[in-house]
C-alpha cells in the first residue's frame, strides 16, 4: 500500500523521518490495508501547505478513479473542487447536493508544480494544440 501512495523507497524510516505530506499518505495507505469500499478523508489537508496539499489530492482522485467511494470532509472550498459531486449541510441539514462541473485535476496541478507536461498535453497526437 505504500508503494501505491508513492512511499515506496520510504518503507524503513519511521513517522519523524517523514514530512507532513507523507505521513499523510502513509495515513492513507494504512486505511487501505483491509481493501475498504469506502474511504473517509476528514480534512486530509488540513494542516498541509497547499503544494503538498495537491500531492495528496492527487492520491486521492487517483484511488476514486480506480473505483474506491471516498468521502471527504473539508471547510476549504479550494479542497472541495477536486470532487466529483459535493455536498453540503448547515446546522445539520442538507443545504446542497450537486455534481462539480469544472473538476480540479490534482494530477494535472502536481505535473505543472513539478513542470511536467499535464496528462491531456502528454496524452495528445504530436503536431496537435491542447486546449
Amino acid at each position: 500500500m505504500l508503494t501505491l501512495v508513492g512511499l515506496g523507497g520510504r518503507l524503513h524510516h519511521k513517522p519523524s523521518e517523514l514530512s507532513g505530506g507523507q505521513q499523510q499518505r502513509v495515513a492513507i495507505a494504512r486505511a487501505l490495508v483491509n481493501g475498504p469500499s469506502l474511504l473517509l478523508a476528514d480534512e486530509p489537508t488540513g494542516n498541509l501547505d497547499s503544494r503538498t496539499s495537491v500531492e495528496i489530492m492527487a492520491v486521492l482522485q487517483a484511488l476514486n478513479d480506480q473505483g474506491l467511494t471516498i468521502v471527504l470532509v473539508t471547510h476549504d472550498l479550494k479542497i472541495a473542487d477536486y470532487a466529483r459531486r459535493q455536498v453540503a449541510f448547515l446546522d445539520g441539514r442538507l443545504v446542497r447536493d450537486e455534481q462539480v462541473l469544472n473538476r480540479r485535476i490534482a494530477q494535472d496541478e502536481w505535473a505543472e508544480l513539478v513542470g511536467q507536461p499535464a496528462a491531456a498535453e502528454r496524452n495528445a497526437p504530436r503536431g496537435e494544440e491542447v486546449r
